[in-house]
């Protein structure tokens, strides 16, 4: 029997898709960026699939922030241990 939800990767991918005219016109600088959000919602996709989300911008998000978050501490880290040195 077949799925009543496509897949969170499969709405991520849809996202995505929906995005591609903002992303167009970003300036090139931003546009690796803005690729590089959807790999952090890519690389959690796994958690937020097991929400079965009625919106899947939310998980996105927080996938977004969550790598972020990760990012900022190990940037707070390396400062740390150059002040220490």
């Amino acid at each position: 029997m077949g799925r009543t939800n496509p897949t969170y990767r499969d709405q991520l991918s849809a996202i995505e898709d929906d995005w591609r005219p903002f992303r167009r016109v970003l300036r090139r600088q931003d546009k690796s960026r803005f690729d590089r959000l959807f790999v952090y919602a890519r690389d959690h996709a796994d958690a937020a699939g097991n929400l079965n989300p009625a919106d899947p911008l939310a998980p996105m998000w927080m996938a977004i922030a969550l790598e972020q978050e990760r990012r900022i501490a190990e940037l707070e880290d390396q400062v740390e241990a150059l002040t220490e040195a």
